[in-house]
């Protein structure tokens, strides 16, 4: 049982690593875990000093930067929880994004809010939006003369982090996170991928607010392991770019979503890869969405002549409730998959194995077994929820020391999330096979077209490849629709793709981000994907829309936040 504290963890490594350093090429700047751990205790005593200790929770609005590390140790070393708070993707959307921040800020019952330099401007424009909240700069607590005094000590059992999920299908919840908890779970990343070996670096674009990129940072830091964090933006921008920084920093270790390696294939040309020297990347870690195997094979593929192994791709299961991992594979194997009967998947419940090219197959990609300190079983929809048998699909449920004990949520909101022997319901749909966990989707995302069962990720895998879908990015989700709507989406209303009023006919509605401009284009893409989708599906109730690039919403980790593209009203395309 682990009995020490993030802050602990922190000083322990930094006394033998002093000088290893921790990069932000995007700032630049640069911070030595030395400084780091000498820079919190200064920052610590100043909040203390402010009043802040055992049961505050204090937010972090930070970019990628020393100061949102440093406010998240100061912030333990009082004893209160660290909450990291997410950071607006457009300018346009600042009013939407402060009433998210109220809720947030609302649910977590946050006073104070720390604020890098570079965003001190952004937050004085939320001042009042966000509720009564008072924002602190970083940089005037490390100015200021520390006050005397010794800091609290700070039991394990204590909240260290309240991390807010995502929100990709449901409104985000603060998950609380204890030191033990957060421990227990850069164990088992650390475990599972013998993390701190000579010359191994970590590296990743993740924003430190969402968990993926959080936990991946703090992995390598108390393992004494050299750490280089882009913003969000370098990737996003210029994904090639990006690779060769990557690449050029000797990193060996990175974490991203699987649409991540689909943008690299796109924006690496196929001549450009032999120059490149990818073999000192040994663990690409793939998650916080589903594993597809088109993208996993299609990146091999392509930058096999740069020496990219196969058994360097990881893909792997987490979430934030788990202190990130919940299942990895065997560190070298290459990615394995297996070809199912999608029908008998969805609607059955049964994993029957079938040929690639039968014409109901789908592929699911292995994600391995459960991480050090975590079970898990797989339990049945009746009202026992009894176990299922291996080859039979079960919603999956984990326990274990990283695992949450609770959330933090809005007053009057029910939480079912726990069943009645302790384990955490995830939401998350998956079998065995020969050892291995396959997830195959979640159970809010099923969609039931007159009693039959799809896994939008079936109607998605189809639409992705087809010429016209910029970037691969499309949605499928359930509603109810007008008759027009079956024939491109162009009724103009902005009704029926909803539910709202229509003719009540149950449809799968596709959205598909597309740049192109020509109406008769647009009609021959959407014609496109009507006839692959029904054609392979054996589906006649189809909605296709086509939207611009972009339109989508996105969580931080980058999936589509289908509960807002559920809820939102989408009128023809244009």
């Amino acid at each position: 049982m682990v009995t020490s504290t993030l802050h602990d963890a922190l000083d322990r490594v930094a006394a033998h690593g002093r000088d290893t350093r921790v990069d932000f090429p995007s700032e630049p700047a640069s911070i030595t875990l030395g400084e780091l751990a000498d820079s919190t205790r200064v920052m610590a005593r100043s909040l203390a000093a402010a009043g802040i200790g055992p049961g505050s929770r204090v937010g972090i609005f930070s970019q990628n930067a020393p100061e949102f590390l440093q406010a998240l140790f100061a912030i333990t070393r009082t004893g209160a929880a660290a909450c990291p708070l997410p950071l607006p993707t457009a300018a346009w959307d600042l009013a939407g994004h402060a009433h998210r921040l109220a809720r947030i800020v609302s649910v977590a019952g946050i006073r104070d809010v720390i604020v890098s330099s570079r965003f001190r401007g952004l937050a004085s424009r939320f001042d009042g939006a966000v509720g009564d909240v008072a924002f602190v700069c970083a940089g005037d607590l490390l100015a200021a003369a520390p006050p005397s005094g010794r800091l609290p000590l700070v039991d394990a059992a204590e909240m260290a982090i309240v991390q807010f999920t995502s929100g990709s299908t449901a409104a985000p919840k603060g998950v609380r996170l204890t030191h033990a908890n957060t421990l227990a779970g850069i164990e088992a990343i650390s475990e599972g991928i013998a993390l701190g070996r000579d010359g191994d670096g970590g590296g990743s674009w993740l924003p430190l607010f969402h968990d993926m990129g959080l936990f991946a940072t703090l992995s390598a830091i108390l393992r004494n392991v050299p750490m280089t964090v882009w913003s969000p933006a370098s990737f996003v921008k210029d994904p090639a770019r990006w690779l060769r920084q990557f690449l050029a920093s000797g990193a060996t270790i990175s974490p991203a979503p699987n649409f991540g390696y689909d943008q690299l294939v796109a924006a690496v040309p196929p001549l450009e890869v032999a120059g490149l020297d990818m073999r000192h990347w040994w663990v690409a870690f793939n998650g916080a969405e589903p594993v597809a195997l088109a993208s996993v094979e299609r990146f091999l593929e392509h930058f096999a002549p740069a020496g990219f192994a196969p058994e360097a791709m990881f893909p792997v299961y987490g979430m934030a409730e788990a202190t990130l991992a919940v299942t990895f594979p065997p560190l070298g194997r290459p990615p394995v998959s297996v070809w199912v009967d999608r029908d008998l998947l969805a609607n059955a419940g049964r994993v029957w194995q079938v040929p690639p090219g039968h014409p109901h197959a789908r592929a699911v990609v292995a994600v391995g077994q459960p991480v050090r300190g975590v079970d898990l079983r797989l339990s049945g929809p009746d009202a026992g929820r009894l176990p299922v048998d291996d080859q039979q699909v079960g919603e999956i449920e984990i326990c274990g020391d990283p695992v949450t004990s609770g959330y933090l949520l809005a007053e009057g909101t029910d939480d079912d999330t726990f069943t009645a022997d302790g384990w955490l319901r995830t939401g998350d749909l998956g079998f065995r096979l020969d050892g291995d966990v396959f997830v195959t989707g979640r159970t809010k995302e099923m969609i039931i077209v007159h009693g039959t069962n799809f896994y939008p990720e079936d109607v998605e895998g189809i639409a992705r490849d087809i010429p016209g879908v910029f970037k691969r990015r499309c949605v499928a989700v359930a509603g109810r629709t007008h008759d027009s709507d079956r024939d491109g989406g162009r009724d103009g209303r902005g009704k029926g793709a909803d539910g709202s009023d229509g003719d009540g006919t149950e449809v799968i509605i596709l959205l598909a981000e597309t740049s192109l401009d020509d109406p008769a284009a647009r009609d021959r893409l959407a014609g496109d994907l009507r006839a692959q989708i029904t054609g392979t599906l054996g589906l006649s109730d189809l909605a296709v829309h086509l939207v611009p690039p972009s339109t989508l919403p996105r969580t931080s980790s980058g999936k589509f936040q289908r509960l807002a593209i559920r809820e939102q009203s989408w009128k023809s395309p244009l």
